[in-house]
């Protein structure tokens, strides 16, 4: 995984911010106004009693109160306005990042997600993307309200007295740059580790839930709960360590804070012994400088809150810079399917040669069978067709035209490809099919479950094609899952048909069924068969043998 500075993190995600700069500066705007005049309440109120007490100042008392009014109102309704504002970036801005981040998950589906950790990219499509809202709600307006409050108070500190305005600079500068700089450096790192547990928890959990038949058979259930709870354990010490790290560095704000505070008063008692300030001069510098912290503590939080933040940025930043193994095509003329053939066509996956030179032809309207032992590449190879990855050297050719060459979804609708593992959805038997032909009419979707043998099947469920297939199709057994995977082949009706073992999971009768509909559908499809069992390749017009290239 790449790691990225917290600078570069920072930058990228501020460039998500333009569509939306309006509001941005508007937020910016009413921060502003709004931390100036929760200042200048105390400020105010201190040269109400100077007034009391006989002072010379700007504004008469009765100004002064007008002016406290004002801005306690002020106060709560900028405040108010600011924050839903920046609620309003944050949340808009988070669904623009989830729309990019499942478009670069479909580009690079499936050849680089294959073998990824499932739990871990949930955990990045919603608790790192969520924790986003922190620095697009808490960050970015306010570090440029701190930083324009801090240069209007510096400026307002130093017209009493320049060395007053420069303490001033130097006690924003220190909290609210130095001290978050330093925190986010310390914690970084700790950031990263725990985001990644994180993701690897979510991954063991789901795991775990998806084998629970299989723990509760092998009675592994103890094993596998202290593995969690080992797990958790750990990722409790690294929040733990996140925690302290954000502890010390408000105990250290806090203390600096009390350091300027105690500065100012000595340096300003100085200069009102030689007569540079007057007691006015003295008094007001010191309240402002008091009550003006508020912009830069909340910077100065942030340099370890943020610390989840970066982390959680930088997973989301590495999908949305990962790089498809294969990039979609558009824009050629479209092709109907002749035919197809591969030359000389060798691929490796890892470093490791899976396919070395195979060339054969797959005639139209016929059916190829391929053979071969157990990770000998056959299935590699109908994902090759299915241009899920690119051949190393060689070519695959449609019609003869290079796969290479031909545009995506021109190739995928002429192909229609069963896996040996049917994924159906959380949703209904009707829905289900429906992926393979979203306009299909029920005479089209019964017509296709007749061919696959799973009508009079689905016809005994409590609701029919409309009932429920429950997570991953779990309510179905392995041969009712794969023979709906058929039904949708059939529906799909491409005329380039590629099946990977689709009755392995069938008794003999059903197999019967299915391979009589597959041979009868020879005359408008050609089909590429892979099978282990000698009854299924009886309809192959030819069968191809393929070695395996693994080393044992």
């Amino acid at each position: 995984m790449k790691q990225r500075s917290n600078l570069n993190i920072c930058v990228r995600l501020l460039s998500l911010v333009k569509p939306l700069t309006g509001h941005m500066l508007l937020a910016i705007t009413l921060g502003v106004i709004g931390h100036l005049a929760a200042t200048f309440i105390t400020i105010i109120g201190g040269a109400a009693l100077l007034n009391l007490l006989g002072f010379e100042t700007p504004f008469s008392l009765k100004i002064m109160l007008t002016l406290l009014v004002v801005f306690a109102i002020l106060r709560g309704v900028l405040h108010y306005g600011e924050q839903a504002f920046n609620h309003y970036i944050a949340f808009s801005l988070l669904a623009l990042i989830r729309d990019k981040v499942f478009r670069s998950l479909r580009k690079l589906c499936p050849a680089k997600l294959e073998g990824k950790e499932k739990g871990n990219l949930i955990s990045i499509i919603t608790s790192d993307i969520e924790l986003l809202e922190v620095f697009y709600a808490h960050t970015i307006s306010p570090i440029v309200i701190a930083f324009l409050t801090s240069l209007i108070m510096t400026i307002f500190i130093g017209h009493f007295h320049p060395s007053l305005g420069v303490l001033a600079a130097l006690a924003y500068l220190t909290i609210g740059v130095i001290i978050p700089s330093i925190a986010s450096k310390l914690t970084a790192k700790a950031g990263i580790v725990f985001r990644s547990k994180s993701g690897q928890l979510s991954s063991f959990v789901l795991d775990s839930l998806r084998g629970l038949p299989e723990i509760l058979q092998y009675n592994v259930g103890k094993k596998r709960l202290q593995e969690m709870n080992a797990r958790t354990d750990e990722l409790s010490k690294e929040e733990e360590r996140i925690k302290k790290s954000i502890g010390i560095n408000s105990a250290l704000t806090q203390a600096v804070i009390l350091l300027f505070d105690i500065t100012i008063l000595v340096l300003g008692f100085h200069l009102y012994i030689f007569n540079q300030v007057d007691f006015v001069g003295l008094l007001i510098p010191i309240i402002a400088l008091m009550s003006s912290f508020g912009p830069v503590i909340a910077l100065a939080n942030l340099g370890s809150t943020l610390t989840n933040t970066f982390a959680a940025g930088n997973r989301v930043l590495n999908i949305l810079d990962d790089t498809p193994v294969v990039e979609e095509l558009c824009g050629n003329p479209e092709i109907n399917f002749l035919g197809a053939k591969a030359e000389h066509v060798s691929f490796a996956y890892d470093g490791e040669t899976i396919l070395s030179d195979v060339t054969l032809d797959i005639p139209e309207n016929k059916v190829l069978g391929i053979v071969g032992k157990s990770g000998s590449g056959k299935s590699t190879f109908l994902k090759l067709l299915m241009r899920f990855w690119d051949t190393n050297k060689g070519k695959i050719l449609i019609s003869d035209t290079d796969i290479k060459n031909i545009n995506t979804s021109n190739l995928r609708n002429m192909e229609s490809f069963v896996t040996q593992e049917t994924h159906l959805f959380h949703d209904s038997i009707k829905n289900n099919l429906l992926v393979a032909k979203p306009n299909a009419t029920d005479e089209e979707i019964e017509a296709a479950c007749k061919k696959a043998s799973v009508h009079d099947f689905i016809l005994k469920l409590p609701n029919g094609y409309d009932t429920p297939v429950g997570e991953l199709g779990d309510t179905l057994s392995g041969g009712e899952r794969q023979r709906l995977g058929l039904a949708r082949a059939f529906l799909h009706d491409a005329p380039f048909l590629l099946l990977d073992e689709p009755t392995s999971n069938l008794d003999s009768l059903n197999e019967a069924v299915i391979l009589k509909s597959i041979y009868e559908e020879r005359k408008d499809k050609t089909v590429v068969l892979v099978s282990h069992r000698e009854s299924t390749m009886k309809i192959a017009d030819q069968i191809y043998r393929i070695k395996s290239e693994r080393k044992s």
